[in-house]
């Protein structure tokens, strides 16, 4: 499905380096996701190469990040990035799948149990009643890619990392805007803005990964209903 020589050779500029089995394991995820999205919309983008460079690439750049690491929550996932290439990149991670479609979480498991994923947690919840429920302040890090402007995704993702731990967006070129307007949101959630990092996907797009401390607890107050978040971000 994929060219997984091109792939190798597109990570080893970031000194990402793939094993055989880890190629392998990506080439099949290409192939089910090909499959799969011809019965449940999951990516508008299947091309073996706009695979590589958009989802491959794109999440191993997060995975490779060295804040990436024990329980990690993909808050959005969708069609499993970037927390699914995270998994098959650093396979010690504990992985929760957060995703409200139904659909798409079937998927999920499937896809999982058909790559030979174990540690995996799927969670079919809206972030931001998820962070009311066990999962408040249990994570290590949170992402989220292709979901929602900075300020928004700040109280769907501070809220169940635990302090101590790191919140990641996955951001565009216009990811220092994103920050700026995000900082009453990041102060008010117990969260502390700590840099982006820029970088250039394969195919020249730009990609900012926005990086986050959580360096107090949440109020209890937050997150607030999903309504409200969406008209009035903090």
């Amino acid at each position: 499905m994929i060219d997984k020589e091109r792939l190798a050779r597109k990570c080893s500029t970031w000194n990402i380096a793939l094993t055989p089995a880890q190629l392998d394991q990506l080439d099949a995820y290409a192939a089910l996701l090909v499959d799969y999205n011809q019965k449940v919309n999951l990516t508008a983008i299947t091309t073996p190469e706009g695979i590589e460079d958009r989802h491959f690439a794109d999440s191993l750049l997060f995975a490779a990040q060295p804040e990436v690491c024990g329980r990690l929550v993909d808050v959005g996932t969708g069609a499993g990035f970037p927390g699914v290439v995270a998994k098959i990149y650093k396979p010690d991670l504990q992985l929760t799948l957060m995703e409200p479609t139904g659909k798409r979480v079937d998927f999920l498991r499937y896809l999982c149990a058909e790559l030979g994923l174990s540690g995996v947690e799927f969670a079919k919840e809206r972030a931001e009643e998820a962070a009311r429920k066990p999962w408040r302040e249990q994570f290590d890090i949170a992402c989220a890619r292709a979901v929602a402007a900075l300020p928004v995704l700040c109280e769907y993702c501070l809220p169940l990392v635990k302090p101590g731990g790191h919140f990641i967006a996955l951001k565009g070129p216009d990811a220092e805007a994103e920050v700026h307007a995000a900082a009453r949101a990041l102060r008010v959630l117990g969260g502390q803005y700590a840099e982006t990092r820029a970088f250039t996907l394969p195919d020249g797009s730009a990609r900012g990964l926005v990086v986050c401390r959580k360096i107090s607890q949440t109020p209890t107050v937050y997150p607030r209903n999903g309504g409200k978040i969406a008209k009035k971000p903090l």
